[in-house]
């Protein structure tokens, strides 16, 4: 499978990267996924028929599991609706302390989870832990937070005083979520706290490859406080399972493709209820004629190769400025080509596997296409096959230009191109020149330089000397994409209020909004003219 080689000489050819070493004693599928803890875990699928799911360590069946008909569907809403009023019933400080409960069993049995990641992605240990974090965050951050977002506001009234209005907010019902494969827990869990905690039940349909973390994390909520009837779990094919999702959810929340949010909002739109989509990415990073270049490189190694490229926010294309363009991309590549490749149970890997077949083809050709086009590879370029069915090296690409189509399609692998640039004008516009606008990143030593570049970029987050983890880590701040990147945003208030219906309720006192006390309607005008002009001298409203 050492294909690309063939196309590159001798002196061209990259260093391939080390192994990582296996400690002693580290588990195995069969000890993590024992017929005992199966049967806890399926519990929570509704499902009358079998499927599987696999790992990419070895390409391995790794359990049955209940598959889902639509008519399984049907009944999971009706059990979630029966269960939902009387959840939402329950006080938000009730409800809250579900998730800060959830919060610390996460962290005190996270091993278990890793593991669970860790078989179900290929990822490497640190990266799964990864999403430990974002989840922890998630639960205490809408676990302390939840009661202020969503408690009664008072307003202003049409008439100061006689009129006193309330903004309440109800939850939407139940929620369908369709969750992707690449982060099974954050993107799963992580997005379902904010709409269990507002008061909503939630239908989720996780990736049946990587459904084990999703019912893991569900059981733990339960195990929590969480009334196991307000979250049910679907699984089965995407284009048969997910349409059914979304023909009956209340509020749809979706992580995927773009190609697949487009069908989703339509469905969506088309049964009037709204819907959150995070969407694909072609995010750049920027490396400014002043930046510290061994932090940048460092970063870079993160922001391009975490979880071997398979995020929404990873950094697929490099633009470095021309005059640290050479010292950058010497410690860029080094660094590439140290990185220790793996998927044992145990930290210790800088990345781990692909996901699967596909995603190993998708690699795959765009790097052979590119370097028959002329493209050079830096580093990688390779199957590892000696490792496990779905490796792929970290790889860097320079001299990619259009029509190649690494240059403007979502490889969601461990592939980045390098590009050279000018002046700043020149990269913004690089950065910007692509249908997708989800993240991005700038190095410079110049804060303010920094902040202004990133008011030029077309993304919903953009991070100043690190690659996406900041923004995203930032829970109190809305997280999401700008064009074909998707609609709505996750995290802060808009993570939350999302999941809820706005109500203005306006109680009228002493006077009605009419003539009265003997007025005329020519004389009831000519008060609320003076009134009007009154309001406007006293900024009242």
């Amino acid at each position: 499978m050492r294909h690309t080689l063939a196309l590159m000489t001798d002196s061209q050819a990259p260093t391939t990267n080390p192994v990582a070493p296996v400690p002693a004693g580290v588990r195995t599928a069969a000890d993590v996924v024992t017929p005992e803890v199966l049967a806890q875990l399926i519990r929570g699928v509704v499902g009358s028929g079998v499927t599987s799911n696999h790992t990419p360590a070895t390409g391995e069946k790794l359990a049955d599991l209940p598959e889902s008909t639509p008519e399984d569907v049907a009944e999971a809403f009706s059990r979630a609706r029966a269960a939902q009023p009387l959840w939402a019933a329950t006080s938000v400080r009730k409800r809250a302390a579900v998730l800060l409960r959830f919060h610390d069993l996460l962290l005190e049995r996270q091993a278990e989870v890793l593991d669970l990641i860790q078989l179900e992605t290929g990822k490497a240990r640190l990266h799964a832990h990864e999403e430990v974090q974002s989840v922890a965050v998630a639960a205490r951050h809408y676990g302390r937070k939840a009661p202020a977002y969503l408690r009664p506001r008072r307003h202003t009234g049409a008439v100061p005083v006689l009129t006193k209005v309330t903004e309440q907010r109800q939850p939407r019902g139940v929620v369908g979520q369709i969750a992707p494969w690449n982060y099974p827990l954050e993107l799963s869990i992580g997005d379902a706290l904010p709409a269990f905690v507002a008061g909503n039940a939630v239908v989720m349909k996780p990736d049946t490859e990587t459904a084990l973390t999703a019912l893991w994390a569900r059981d733990l909520l339960v195990e929590a406080g969480l009334p196991a009837g307000v979250f049910q779990v679907v699984l089965g094919e995407g284009p048969v399972i997910g349409p059914e999702v979304v023909e009956r959810g209340d509020y749809i929340s979706f992580t995927g493709s773009t190609r697949t949010g487009r069908e989703v909002a339509q469905r969506a739109a088309g049964r009037l209820v709204g819907a959150s989509l995070e969407l694909g990415g072609k995010n750049a990073m920027l490396v400014l004629h002043d930046a510290d270049i061994e932090k940048a490189a460092a970063g870079a190694v993160r922001a391009c190769f975490s979880t071997a490229g398979q995020l929404c926010i990873s950094i697929e294309r490099l633009y470095v400025h021309e005059s640290v363009a050479d010292a950058f991309v010497e410690r860029f590549v080094a660094r590439t080509k140290a990185m220790r490749l793996g998927c044992a149970l145990a930290y210790g890997a800088d990345m781990g596997s692909l996901a699967s077949e596909r995603q190993l083809k998708t690699v795959t050709s765009h790097v052979e296409e590119a370097v028959a086009k002329g493209a050079t590879v830096l580093a990688g370029g390779v199957a590892r096959p000696d490792i496990g069915p779905y490796f792929y090296e970290p790889t860097i690409l320079e001299g990619v230009e259009a029509p190649m189509s690494v240059c403007t399609e979502e490889t969601f692998g461990p592939l980045v191109s390098v590009y050279r640039f000018s002046d700043e004008d020149e990269a913004v516009e690089l950065a910007n020149s692509t249908p997708y606008g989800l993240n991005s990143s700038v190095w410079t030593r110049d804060g303010r330089r920094g902040h202004a570049v990133a008011a030029r970029l077309l993304t919903g987050t953009v991070n100043i000397n690190e690659g996406f983890a900041p923004a995203y880590g930032s829970v109190r701040a809305p997280m999401g994409g700008m064009k074909e990147s998707g609609l709505g945003r996750r995290h802060g208030s808009e993570g939350i209020l999302k999941f809820t219906e706005v109500q203005t309720v306006a109680q009228q006192r002493v006077l009605p909004m009419a003539p009265s006390m003997g007025m005329d309607d020519e004389r009831y005008a000519a008060l609320m003219t003076r009134s009007l002009r009154a309001l406007k001298a006293f900024r009242l409203r």
